[in-house]
């Protein structure tokens, strides 16, 4: 996936906060340096990757992504995360409920220039699809079930 631009990056934001973040579910962040090869990335960098207990992300690499890995970390059981390189697999109801805790999560940051708003934008520029087509009316209208899933694991209170 191409660096989109406009959209947030590590760089812009407070990278102890973001770790201090992760840190809190058992993950480290582990930052690169520009250019350097991202372990792990799904779509390939700058997207954020996923190995074990590490999360991998460079300063051009789009918080929203940190945040959504971060959160499919997050909701797979221990048995997934023990085997855990690159794909995070799931169903699409767990799916939903990372795109949902990832915006929670977003919200614990309270990094400058970083909002509720912004992050919607963010996701919506990176292409994530919602019935409702936006992610803001998504979160607001349409995310009962992702709410429930997290609910059921007791991840969202």
């Amino acid at each position: 996936m191409p660096t989109i631009s406009g959209v947030m990056t590590l760089q812009e934001t407070d990278c102890t906060a973001v770790a201090g973040l992760l840190a809190r579910f058992g993950l480290q962040l582990i930052l690169l340096a520009d250019g350097d090869e991202i372990p792990g990335t799904y779509w390939g960098a700058p997207e954020a990757g996923l190995s074990g207990e590490q999360l991998f992300a460079r300063p051009d690499t789009p918080l929203h992504s940190v945040l959504h890995e971060a959160a499919h970390f997050i909701c797979m059981p221990a048995d997934r995360r023990a085997s855990l390189h690159r794909d995070a697999g799931g169903e699409v109801a767990e799916e939903d409920a990372v795109c949902y805790l990832q915006i929670v999560l977003g919200a614990r940051l309270n990094a400058a220039g970083w909002s509720r708003e912004r992050l919607f934008a963010d996701m919506d520029a990176w292409g994530y699809g919602f019935r409702l087509g936006s992610t803001r009316r998504w979160f607001e209208e349409d995310a009962d079930e992702a709410q429930a899933w997290l609910r059921q694991r007791g991840l969202l209170v």
